[in-house]
């Protein structure tokens, strides 16, 4: 059966290494994988860059408004793979187009991205293939302190950040991000997860 998958994982979890690996994978099989990504996520221009320094460009970069079923069906023919990188950046309709995707078209899509922001909270995209997708698989990564990382920290120019878009613009100063676990996510932003304490 054809399905939607949902990779995630905190920051520097090595989605995007992944990612690369099954597009070569698919491809060495002489198959043809399709990946996109949000145009908001301007990191890379149009291409994904992992860690390792492995990059790859994309396909197609996905605006806000686009219908991803229309763009598949217009623009692409024998696909064998559609993968979206940064999928927490779409928008629940284009989650639902995914879906689409997967049941009229027969084309599996694999989701990567993050559950939540710098604040702990989800992204609609995130939510979204957290609620329909037919799989859903952590990309498991540590802390600085050894225990498993779920959240991630922001910083501009080497100071936490806990106010803010969820997406950080350009221009605002250097900006990076830890992944953290609960506790020191708790210990470095002040975040309380019950604010009735």
């Amino acid at each position: 059966m054809t399905k939607l998958y949902f990779f995630y994982g905190a920051m520097n979890s090595g989605k995007t290494t992944r990612i690369l690996q099954c597009a070569y994978n698919y491809e060495e099989q002489g198959m043809k994988p399709i990946i996109m990504k949000p145009k908001i996520d301007t990191k890379g221009s149009d291409y994904i860059v992992s860690r390792i320094g492995s990059k790859r460009k994309v396909d197609f970069l996905i605006e806000n408004k686009m219908n991803i079923y229309d763009i598949i069906v217009e623009k692409y023919t024998n696909v064998d793979l559609l993968i979206v990188d940064e999928a927490q950046f779409l928008t629940e309709r284009q989650v639902n187009q995914l879906m689409d995707v997967v049941i009229d078209l027969h084309i599996p899509v694999m989701c990567y991205g993050l559950r939540t922001d710098f604040k702990g909270n989800s992204f609609p995209g995130a939510k979204r293939l957290l609620e329909i997708a037919h799989e859903l698989t952590e990309i498991k990564n540590i802390c600085e302190c050894g225990h498993k990382a779920m959240f991630n920290v922001r910083m501009i120019d080497g100071k936490v950040q806990t106010e803010g878009d969820s997406v950080a613009i350009d221009g605002e100063g250097k900006v990076t991000y830890t992944a953290a676990c609960a506790r020191c996510f708790r210990l470095k932003t002040h975040h309380k997860f019950d604010n009735d304490k």
